[in-house]
């Protein structure tokens, strides 16, 4: 072996050459990692779910019943409107934006469908994509005000907030409630479960595939020259992501089992994810998000980007609220409305999505509503009122966005 060889093989690789980042290995390494990344905010994550493992463990031991089956079950399908409201609105967040719009245009699209498929007879899935393609301009009509009229996201999407609500008013008539039959496709796709051993199949899949693409990822960075997860490193992660799938899917098919539903919201954070994370798209809305100056400098196309941001998050919008139509086997005055809005903000803030934009993921959306979902649930068991509901997600939507602001302080980034 040649001496340039050798001092090839010792060099650090190029990610760990600062003195900051290099890692001791073994248990005090990932010690040191770990204090690192809690102290420059990289590990919100971690945090949150250690959070969440303390309050299922609270209101299993006040309730007694809440990690039952059944519950477990209830608390999926209370999960998947919201989950795949707050998917779309990662995406704005991410680019430093808001989108206020969200619950009206989720209620708004749902009574479009029940309109058309109860009252005038439509097929179902005709009236679902007509809902959902009426989302999606909205969506475009928004990000068009907002970039080429200059009008602020906040303005334009509170005035659809206000205005789609009346329109959904007008739409409805006299008779401000319409009910879904049993067989009505949102109803099927909320209350139709996968048979046992498809989710045990999907399960298995899913660690394969995370393995592979945890592999090939090592191996590009180490073609790079950066630092590779160890062989040893993705076992025990795929082993770990095994077991927790194997056991979700044991322990809600002993009651009903995953829902439709509760399987399209996971498939949208999957996918998202990739977008965000493997794609030259995902990777100019983070560069708006983090300087969109900077990013319009570069070539990017920042105002198309934002208008595809808003009508992608209000096409989401209007799929949350066929689920959630489904769900009360209804559309009418109430729907999209409530509190929904603002559990989907908070779902993916607490989730580790940034408010300041260019930080988070579509896994926060999932992360922030099972914990939003775990609060509410456990608070009903108690036979608590909606006011203690209220003031403990505020308190946690709080202490989120704090720790944001103040990781944003610490990370070399933010200074």
């Amino acid at each position: 072996m040649s001496e340039e060889t050798v001092r090839t093989a010792s060099r650090p690789r190029l990610d760990q050459q600062d003195v900051r980042l290099r890692t001791t290995r073994g248990p005090a390494g990932v010690v040191s990692a770990a204090g690192r990344a809690i102290r420059e905010g990289r590990a919100g994550s971690v945090m949150v779910l250690l959070g969440l493992a303390l309050i299922v463990v609270y209101f299993q031991y006040r309730t007694g019943v809440f990690l039952r089956p059944a519950n477990l079950v209830n608390l999926t399908l209370q999960m998947a409107q919201m989950g795949v409201i707050s998917i779309g609105i990662v995406g704005v967040l991410l680019l430093g934006e808001i989108d206020l719009s969200a619950g009206s245009v989720s209620g708004f699209t749902a009574c479009i469908m029940a309109v058309e498929a109860v009252r005038h007879g439509v097929p179902d899935l005709v009236a679902i994509l007509l809902a959902i393609a009426t989302g999606v301009a909205l969506g475009l009509l928004h990000g068009l005000l907002i970039t080429k009229a200059r009008v602020p996201a906040f303005i334009v999407t509170l005035a659809g907030f206000l205005s789609w609500q009346g329109v959904q008013l007008t739409i409805l008539g006299s008779i401000k409630t319409i009910t879904l039959p049993d067989h009505s496709l949102a109803v099927r796709l909320v209350y139709g479960f996968v048979p046992p051993l498809w989710s045990y199949l999907v399960a298995g899949v899913a660690v394969l595939v995370y393995a592979a693409l945890a592999v090939r990822t090592s191996r590009r960075r180490s073609a790079a020259g950066l630092t590779g997860t160890s062989p040893a490193g993705i076992a025990a992660r795929a082993i770990g992501l095994a077991v927790a799938l194997f056991a979700v899917a044991i322990v809600l098919n002993r009651a009903r089992g995953l829902s439709y539903a509760v399987v399209l919201m996971v498939a949208l954070v999957v996918v998202f994810d990739l977008i965000y994370r493997r794609s030259r798209y995902g990777r100019y809305i983070y560069a708006i998000g983090g300087d969109s100056q900077a990013a319009l400098r570069a070539g990017i196309k920042v105002s198309a980007i934002r208008v595809s941001v808003f009508a992608t998050c209000s096409g989401l919008a209007a799929l949350g609220g066929l689920i959630g139509a489904g769900r009360l086997y209804s559309a009418g005055a109430q729907s999209g409305g409530s509190d929904l809005l603002l559990d989907a903000i908070a779902a993916a803030v607490i989730g580790g999505t940034s408010l300041f934009g260019g930080r988070g993921s579509s896994w926060s959306a999932l992360l922030g509503t099972l914990v939003i979902a775990t609060i509410t649930n456990g608070l009903l068991l108690l036979g608590l009122e909606s006011n203690v509901q209220f003031t403990i997600t505020g308190i946690v939507l709080l202490l989120a966005v704090l720790l944001d602001s103040l990781s944003r302080r610490r990370s070399p980034e933010g200074r």
